[in-house]
């Protein structure tokens, strides 16, 4: 959308004086909302939409930049690595402390590895983690992989959150080799994430390699924000789920799938 400027029309008032005069003709210029050159996959979507951007790397939701990790060089990887060092000398300058004493002269370099680890799913794409591990199989009941261990960033205060993932699908004439659906939830965890977002992505993204009759995703987890910061409410754990295809249009296929999670 270009800025234009547009005029209101001119109308009667009443004045204090108890005259009747036009309001003056005032130009009001439009804010550009959103750039038309500027894609959906560039903004953050909505977790409850049906049909989320998603590409064969998995990168383009929230955001394309991400994808600057799985196409830099060995030798722009290591930038990165120094710029986030310097990055987190700043910051733990700006906190007061001594960035030279004994316990602190290694840190920066430390946190920007560990930094690095926790978002490797950047680096990852749905390409390489699936592989050659789809098959053409007659099975038509559910699947499921149950309590996989998940570890990520909430993307609003960058603490850890972390807990348990259940998967599962209805076959339409092919699987998936169960270990990459571990691997999936791995690779979108390790990015900054929203539980509900997590949740979908794992599920449309499921979804999208196998083309299944349904897919149902769970996660429970537990949010260091809301254990070390702000309420402090250290039992609190938090469920999301995400159902497709059958899993979201037939009851009973969603109540056996929570059955067999024992959540019903």
């Amino acid at each position: 959308m270009s800025d234009k400027t547009t005029k209101l029309h001119s109308r009667e008032d009443v004045h204090e004086n108890g005259t009747n005069q036009p309001l003056p003709i005032l130009p009001i210029k439009r804010s550009k909302l959103i750039s038309t050159d500027s894609p959906l996959q560039t903004r953050a979507a909505s977790p409850l939409i049906l049909n989320p951007p998603i590409d064969n790397d998995g990168l383009s939701w929230p955001s394309q930049g991400a994808r600057s990790r799985i196409e830099q060089s060995p030798e722009e990887a290591k930038e990165r690595e120094e710029r986030i060092a310097n990055a987190v000398k700043v910051v733990l300058s700006e906190l007061g402390e001594d960035i030279n004493r004994e316990g602190l002269l290694e840190t920066p370099e430390r946190y920007a590895r560990a930094m690095l680890y926790f978002t490797k799913g950047y680096e990852d794409n749905i390409r390489n983690v699936i592989k050659n591990a789809v098959f053409e199989e007659d099975h038509d009941e559910m699947v499921i992989v149950r309590d996989i261990e998940i570890y990520s960033l909430c993307e609003h205060h960058l603490v850890p959150f972390f807990g348990k993932c259940h998967i599962g699908y209805i076959p339409n004439k092919r699987v998936l080799g169960l270990s990459k659906l571990a691997r999936l939830a791995e690779m979108y965890s390790r990015r900054f994430q929203v539980q509900e977002r997590l949740t979908k992505q794992i599920a449309v993204a499921l979804s999208e390699i196998l083309k299944p009759r349904g897919v149902a995703v769970v996660i429970e987890a537990q949010h260091m924000c809301m254990v070390s910061r702000g309420v402090q409410k250290t039992g609190s754990s938090t469920t999301t789920s995400c159902m497709l295809g059958c899993f979201r249009d037939h009851q009973k296929t969603r109540e056996e799938f929570l059955t067999l999670l024992g959540r019903k």
